[in-house]
């Protein structure tokens, strides 16, 4: 394995964990813009209001998208496993 090897071993893995967590990452972006706004319009500066939301988004999401993240990660790991196989 040469550098080249490694450096696309390592794109590919951080585009998986993009690809990944988008979901959840988007779905919690978009309460915590919908809770601020909230709390700008009516001044209610409650700290557990803004986790709250978000903690239930996300798993909201993460159970919803749960076979696509696996099939990322199954994607990756059998790409890893066939470069293995391959002697990279």
């Amino acid at each position: 394995m040469n550098e080249a090897d490694a450096l696309d071993i390592v794109q590919s893995a951080i585009w998986t964990i993009i690809i990944a967590s988008g979901p959840a990452v988007a779905a919690a972006m978009l309460v915590g813009i919908a809770v601020a706004l909230f709390q700008a319009l009516t001044q209610v500066q409650e700290v557990t209001l803004t986790f709250i939301p978000k903690i239930i988004a996300v798993l909201v999401v993460t159970a919803l998208t749960a076979t696509f993240i696996g099939q990322q990660i199954l994607a990756f790991t059998q790409e890893i496993y066939g470069r293995i196989g391959t002697g990279f």
